[in-house]
């Protein structure tokens, strides 16, 4: 498993080897000893999966939970290709603002992992695109909230030819600074403190 340390600190980005044969092929996107290398901690405490599938140019996101309780993710792609995106918008971060992506799809199987209180984001770029994800707690509608992923303040990637496909809630998500100025972001001390 190859471990990339990516642009906002905390997150990972984790690459299995994959092992083809003639029946197909078998991978293992998550190996709890490259996550206790990479983490510092043995295990992901499991509380739910999600399962999504999106036709092209659906955009999901930038999803983020209040914090305490807080989320961390562990995502892959295992059919199609997304450009994942993870954003710190943990005030007072040594990252606050910045942002990394990674094209996740089922031909290298990378994975990334975001730790509580971070921002995630994806956009579909091929029809019946399917992500997996593995969730630290399970979902309380009144605890899930969203960024603008068209922030001009953020300059996410999205792609030349992709006409974003949003759901209501994403479209009306405010900016970065404006859920600043609302105080709706979370601490990073607090992350930090919950240690996922």
């Amino acid at each position: 498993m190859e471990i990339r340390e990516l642009a906002v600190e905390g997150a990972v980005e984790f690459t299995p080897r994959t092992f083809p044969d003639a029946r197909g092929l078998f991978v293992s996107p998550f190996q709890e000893a490259a996550f206790e290398k990479a983490v510092g901690r043995r295990h992901f405490p499991v509380a739910q999966t999600n399962h999504s599938r999106s036709a092209r140019g659906v955009v999901r996101g930038v999803h983020f939970t209040v914090t305490p309780p807080g989320t961390a993710k562990y995502v892959y792609c295992a059919h199609g290709a997304a450009i994942d995106i993870v954003v710190d918008i943990r005030v007072g971060s040594p990252t606050y603002g910045r942002w990394d992506s990674v094209l996740l799809d089922p031909v290298g199987f990378r994975a990334m992992y975001f730790p509580v209180g971070v921002g995630h984001a994806f956009i579909a770029l091929e029809d019946d695109t399917v992500m997996s994800y593995m969730l630290t707690s399970s979902y309380v509608p009144e605890n899930e909230l969203a960024l603008s992923v068209l922030d001009p303040e953020l300059g996410l990637p999205l792609p030349d030819g992709i006409d974003p496909v949003m759901s209501e809630r994403d479209l009306a998500a405010p900016t970065l600074a404006e859920a600043r100025a609302a105080g709706l972001l979370p601490a990073y001390p607090v992350c930090r403190e919950l240690g996922l």
